[in-house]
């Protein structure tokens, strides 16, 4: 080591962040104390000699990105937020886990903390979105500075991670830890605390794998620092971590696994190595005893080093130095690459490119009336006419790219070139084409990364039935507000001889129960385009799910006129009658066209039926209450949903006298569309439903 520098200061700056956080949780009544005691001095060797960053600007694009995974311990990140000058007060830890508008919450909050990359809390989503970071980095590299020597762009940042035992047990991190050992992703560190503590004691009985073999064997760097000496004794050894951050960092072809070994709460009288202080206060005898222990006052609730902590907030300074150094490469970089800098600048403003309508108006004009095709090759259409002008789109599947169709034409594989195979030939490291292999949490995982940590746009996909293993990644993007984009095909028991264990059934109904994200389920081509339209025109940023058919659904004329303005608003008239309805079928999807049918079957017999098509229910549920009123009014009580899945999502609009027309049963073996009729998603049924709706609203 060469400028690695310790003094008594920085000593008594870890010791006030021990007792900071023993006092925390103490006030609170609850928590996570142990770990963010133990943590501290790798908190803070990370945060002033490790992470570039600068405290006066969070957001400043030049900064490494942090992720705390184990966000349980998030007092250990808050510490040296406030120990940083992020803002975060004296006051904001007195408040930790308080009320609603607490900055400092159980768990690390995007969006809420300054200083937070990510919300975390779900072990092991942490690790595996930190991946995504990775990714992110070197895209956007690719990008904008493709030819820069490595270390030398303004778009070089690297990647951090504080992790534990949970962490490497959720089989996330193991999914994602794969693909970063494949991808070669340099620019991430990871260094795990291995405390062998959980809430249920020594982790001997669950966890006892030899964790860097298991890492080495991903294709990661490893390494292990331990602060329990051989003798038994205890050392914060910050001077054997800090060497071991730096020999990983001359390593740029593999992620780093740095192993800690340390002892939960170390040095708190009582609780040091014991699992009652992973999840409960340490108690008031504890705290005293770690305060002594410390040289702090016991009776001191919340002391502070004043000299200690002045010392602490000079990282601001340098990083301050450091942000100052960056916008000078940044200027030189964007006087030298002007179009590369507008780029930069459009990426950075959230705007889409000139001729994003015109990609999408140019495929629709090809679109024919009468014509049938799966709404899933459809998407493959629409996002491959975007990416033509979107070069921040990137993205692909989980080994089902063909049968997703998110395949994007004619690009690069994204990996290392060695990695090329017969079917993918075109392998670059900066490639925008994405393979994940089966592992549908890393994808949602990694592309929530990817959004957070870049100014690019990915989507992902997979068959709608295996979204159930993406779901923990998909709640939180909508729990951070983050566009994340699904391509989930193969969307009922149309998709045949699979049979029921591929056929989704109660994946709409559970979806749609997830807050902020928004569903759609187009009926046709004409709404696919728009639909896409509208996700990426939209000014909020929820994640999107579009749900896809395998079979060929017929290209409608009513969507031909409708869709550009009706889709945006989630619900539509497609087909009207005169006057007052007497009743209103609603629709979704593949089973749009059934309801334009039984309409017409009505016509014919003199019941005058409207009928709806609803792509999105959260895009509708965002419209005003006069546009609900408009097309839906409460005064025509008969009605009647028709879609491929469990009515329960529809119960809300049918009312007291409404007939669903659905499948409440898993699926069948068998052909797809025989599957459809034999379990009764017909033109038939809906007229069945809305007479019956009819004769009861009139009872």
């Amino acid at each position: 080591m060469t400028d690695f520098n310790w003094s008594a200061l920085d000593e008594r700056a870890v010791k006030m962040a021990k007792v900071l956080s023993a006092d925390a949780v103490e006030r609170a009544g609850h928590g996570h104390p142990g770990s963010p005691v133990s943590l501290a001095p790798i908190a803070y060797t990370l945060y002033q000699h490790f992470i570039k960053h600068d405290p006066a600007d969070p957001k400043w694009a030049g900064r490494d990105r942090f992720i705390l995974s184990g966000g349980h311990a998030s007092l250990t990140q808050y510490v040296q937020l406030f120990f940083s000058g992020y803002g975060l007060t004296l006051d904001d830890l007195k408040y930790f886990r308080g009320g609603a508008d607490t900055r400092t919450p159980g768990h690390p909050e995007y969006g809420l903390t300054p200083g937070i990359e990510m919300t975390t809390g779900p072990l092991g989503q942490g690790l595996a979105s930190a991946v995504g970071f990775a990714y992110g980095q070197r895209f956007e590299r690719g990008l904008l500075d493709p030819e820069a020597p490595a270390g030398t762009s303004p778009f070089d940042h690297k990647v951090w991670v504080i992790c534990g035992e949970g962490d490497v047990e959720e089989g996330v991190s193991s999914e994602a830890a794969s693909l970063a050992g494949n991808q070669k992703l340099g620019n991430l560190t990871v260094i795990f605390d291995a405390n062998h503590i959980q809430i249920e004691g020594d982790t001997k009985l669950t966890f006892s794998e030899d964790i860097l073999a298991r890492y080495r064997a991903y294709g990661w760097y490893t390494d292990e620092v331990s602060f329990i000496q051989p003798d038994g004794s205890y050392k914060e050894d910050v001077q054997a971590l800090a060497a071991a951050i730096e020999k990983a960092q001359e390593v740029t072809d593999k992620p780093h696994f740095i192993k800690v070994n340390t002892l939960i709460a170390w040095p708190t009288p009582g609780k040091t190595n014991n699992e009652a202080s992973h999840g409960s206060k340490l108690g008031e005898e504890a705290v005293k005893g770690l305060k002594e222990l410390c040289g702090f006052d016991p009776e001191v609730s919340f002391p502070i080093d004043e000299e200690a902590l002045a010392h602490a907030r000079k990282v601001a300074e340098r990083g301050l130095a450091a942000h100052k150094a960056w916008d000078e490469a940044l200027a030189k970089w964007a006087a030298a690459n002007p179009d590369k800098a507008a780029l930069y600048d459009r990426l950075k403003a959230g705007k889409l490119p000139e001729g994003f309508d015109k990609a999408i108006d140019d495929l629709v004009a090809g679109f024919e009336v009468g014509s049938k095709v799966a709404t899933r090759k459809a998407s493959g259409a629409v996002l491959n006419a975007i990416a033509a002008v979107m070069p921040e789109l990137w993205g692909g599947s989980a080994d089902l790219g063909g049968s997703n169709n998110t395949n994007i034409k004619g690009a690069d594989s994204f990996g290392p070139s060695e990695d090329a195979t017969r079917t993918w030939p075109n392998v670059s490291e900066y490639g925008r084409q994405l393979h994940f292999g089966v592992r549908e949490f890393a994808m949602g995982a990694i592309t929530n990364g990817i959004l957070l940590g870049s100014n690019t746009r990915p989507f992902n996909g997979t068959f709608f039935q295996f979204s159930d293993y993406e779901r923990p990644a998909v709640r939180l993007a909508a729990l951070m507000e983050i566009p994340n984009l699904y391509v989930w095909t193969h969307d009922s028991v149309a998709l045949g001889e699979d049979g029921p264990t591929h056929q989704p059934i109660e994946h709409l109904a559970a979806f749609r129960a997830i807050p902020q994200l928004e569903v759609v389920r187009p009926a046709d081509e004409y709404e696919t385009a728009e639909a896409y339209r509208y996700f990426f025109e939209k000014k909020n940023s929820y994640p999107t799910a579009m749900i896809l058919t395998r079979q060929g659904v017929p290209t409608l004329a009513e969507t031909a006129e409708k869709a550009r303005e009706g889709v945006k608003h989630g619900a539509y008239v497609l087909v009207d009658c005169e006057g007052t309805p007497d009743v209103i079928v609603m629709a979704t999807g593949s089973e749009v066209q059934w309801a334009v049918a039984g309409a017409k079957t009505l016509a014919a017999e003199g019941i005058k039926a409207r009928v709806l098509s609803m792509p999105s229910l959260e895009w509708f549920e965002e419209q005003d209450e006069e546009y609900k009123e408009a097309i839906l009014p409460k005064s025509v009580k008969a009605r009647v949903s028709i879609e491929a899945g469990l009515a329960l999502p529809w119960y809300k609009y049918l009312g007291d006298c409404g007939k669903a027309v659905s499948i409440e049963q898993y699926g069948l073996q068998g052909d797809g569309g025989q599957n459809m009729i034999d379990l009764g998603i017909t033109a038939e049924h809906v007229v069945e439903a809305a007479k019956a709706s009819i004769e009861e609203a009139r009872a």
